[in-house]
């Protein structure tokens, strides 16, 4: 452990763990800053970070949450940490162990392990009669046909740990299932996480259920979760849950439905989660809501900056008020629409030159053309590519989710790829 340039200040002092990629994070701490002192725990010294923190201390590791939460009492004894935030998925069960350590919010970690394990979360679910999908934890093929059988066709295959709907696929029935459950089994996510990896029953398979799929981030005080977003999701490359897109409206009418809002809380209240920043995915059935996962953090796909957009709410400053037990602002300051579209090859194992938008002539309502993929870097649209696939994203805002489309699909129209030995549109004209 190296510790560096030790935070002072009259300010509460953050605690972060980790940061994650800049082209997605940077606008949390960048908001945060604005009220608070942030001390950062990495595995490296940190680079674009550091205009927006006051200290960091470098760690083998972010996974060991009892190891973190020896370095944070140190942090601890020269200057007073007020709350611990961690927005990495992988990172939030670690993470949980440091603000235990220092007895924070948040600081309860087979909580946030109910979260992480979706099987403990449909078992807790299910004790408390939340409406949500039948679902079996299986390890073998064997076990997944005869949950199947139980659940019915179609059925859903999904990783019992994992973000991002890595792994998710639809199955039609046995055959599909037995084509598709390696895929399933054998999905790993960015960071090595032997405790779900090791699990008796690493694959749920779970009982399909069909509408609209939402996803709902909300700050939680004190037991009581108050919505601040929904994301509208826009999902492609069936049978694979690959999220494409998200619009995120301030005027929404489900931040105010009596029965979205009572299946949040109820399903808080099971999960006995009772403070932080939650990410909540719902599908809305005919029967109603249905839980499919929550997420013991900020939401990710840029979710939680697009509702900023929409609604002036802070998130990263919302989030780090209630890791201190500050109450957050939840009041937009204004009402708008925002979306984000991500872009991808045709062709897997697609060798990127240059990513590029042809900006001119393109929509006002644009607020973000971005490439992601780097020269030299090799992608594969989905399933082979999913998440890390994404080679672009473009923004936009509008009064209306129609505005905001039209605008994405100029963008699209605008994106050009050069790729090996020729240039190509992302949809190869």
């Amino acid at each position: 452990m190296r510790e560096v340039q030790k935070a002072t200040g009259e300010r509460p002092l953050l605690l972060v763990v980790a940061t994650g990629m800049r082209t997605y994070r940077e606008y949390l701490l960048r908001s945060i800053r604005e009220e608070f002192d942030i001390h950062l725990f990495h595995v490296d010294e940190p680079t674009w970070e550091k205009e927006y923190i006051r200290g960091w201390t470098v760690l083998p590791s972010t996974l060991d949450g009892p190891a973190m939460a020896r370095a944070a009492r140190e942090l601890h004894a020269a200057t007073p940490v007020a709350g611990v935030l961690c927005w990495d998925e992988g990172r939030i069960h670690a993470a949980s162990y440091v603000a235990e350590a220092l007895g924070l919010r948040n600081g309860e970690p087979d909580v946030i392990w109910r979260l992480r394990d979706k099987g403990q979360t449909r078992a807790a679910l299910d004790e408390a009669g939340v409406a949500q999908p039948r679902s079996v934890a299986v390890k073998t093929l064997d076990e997944a046909l005869a949950a199947a059988d139980r659940v019915g066709y179609p059925a859903i295959l999904k990783p019992r740990g994992l973000g991002a709907s890595l792994g998710v696929v639809r199955v039609e029935d046995a055959g599909e299932l037995a084509e598709r459950f390696p895929f399933t089994a054998g999905m790993k996510g960015p960071d090595p996480e032997p405790l779900l990896y090791s699990t008796d029953q690493p694959v749920l398979v779970e009982e399909l259920v069909t509408g609209e799929e939402i996803s709902i981030d909300a700050v939680v005080q004190d037991g009581k979760a108050v919505p601040l977003f929904i994301g509208r999701k826009v999902v492609g490359y069936p049978p694979y849950a690959e999220e494409i897109g998200h619009f995120v409206d301030a005027d929404d009418p489900l931040l105010t439905d009596p029965q979205l809002l009572d299946a949040l809380q109820d399903t808080h209240t099971a999960l006995g989660f009772r403070d932080g920043w939650t990410h909540s995915e719902f599908m809305l059935t005919a029967a109603g809501p249905r839980l499919i996962e929550v997420n013991g953090r900020l939401g990710g796909d840029m979710i939680p900056y697009l509702g900023m957009l929409a609604t002036g709410i802070a998130p990263g400053l919302a989030a780090a008020r209630v890791a201190c037990g500050i109450t957050p602002e939840t009041t937009p300051a204004h009402r708008r629409v925002a979306g984000i579209r991500f872009f991808y090859v045709e062709h897997d194992d697609t060798r990127i030159e240059s990513v590029s938008f042809h900006e001119a002539g393109l929509p006002a309502a644009l607020e973000q053309l971005v490439p992601v993929a780097r020269a030299g870097a090799v992608v594969s649209p989905p399933p082979k590519g999913t998440v890390w696939g994404r080679i672009a994203f473009a923004i936009a805002t509008g009064g209306a989710v129609e505005e905001c489309g039209a605008a994405l699909d100029a963008a699209e129209a605008a994106l050009h790829v050069r790729s090996g030995q020729d240039a190509t549109h992302a949809r190869e004209e």
